[in-house]
């Protein structure tokens, strides 16, 4: 199987087309609910391509080409959060309307998402949830819950795609926030909520 390569790209790169992520697949609904776990243990293997796409795709990719909604949904159908894509050698955007890889940094980072969890850099991909605090528009704690509602909708797409075609994951909540702001030049109303850790099993 093939890898996604961003070999020569710098912090400006042109996105990377993913493939197209598959209709049919995986476990069905009950047996991914019976396999459902939460692993710390993952091989180092890179992931294909497809199995990336199809990641990024259950995650929070558009299902409805029509409309342009997703496969998570959100608070009014904002659409407030973000996926990052953590691998060893780079820090990715996904865009899920272009079903993309955008380069946004370059080097391994895993370690401000592992803030002390070092099996947390065993793991091919890091994917990190972005909740846009400003989309809401109310003031107060009322968004903080919403968009953190809306982050663990997309953990769980991760959870139960991972379940379902036999990788490892598991969602966690611990990371260097500061870091992490300085690095993808967030702004102070994007929050960095949750990550997963996804890999082959080991």
């Amino acid at each position: 199987m093939t890898t996604l390569l961003f070999t020569g790209f710098g912090v400006e790169a042109q996105e990377v087309k993913l493939p197209a992520p598959d209709k049919k697949g995986g476990s069905s609904l009950m047996e991914t609910l019976w396999q459902r776990k939460s692993e710390r243990e993952f091989s180092n293997k890179e992931l294909s391509q497809k199995d990336l796409s199809n990641l990024l795709w259950a995650a929070c990719g558009v299902n409805r080409p029509n409309d342009g909604k997703r496969t998570n949904p959100t608070a009014r159908n904002l659409q407030e959060v973000t996926l990052y894509v953590f691998f060893a050698d780079r820090v990715c955007c996904y865009d899920h309307k272009a079903h993309s890889l955008t380069q946004v940094a370059k080097g391994d980072h895993r370690a401000l998402l592992a803030s002390g969890q070092e099996f947390v850099l065993q793991a091919p991909v890091t994917l990190l949830m972005v909740a846009n605090m400003e989309s809401f528009g109310e003031k107060g704690d009322i968004r903080q819950w919403m968009g953190a509602v809306d982050a663990g909708i997309v953990s769980e797409n991760i959870n139960l795609f991972c379940a379902a075609y036999g990788f490892a994951t598991v969602p966690r909540f611990m990371m260097d926030r500061d870091a992490l702001t300085k690095l993808l030049g967030l702004s102070d109303k994007q929050v960095a909520i949750l990550n997963n850790p996804v890999g082959y099993r080991k």
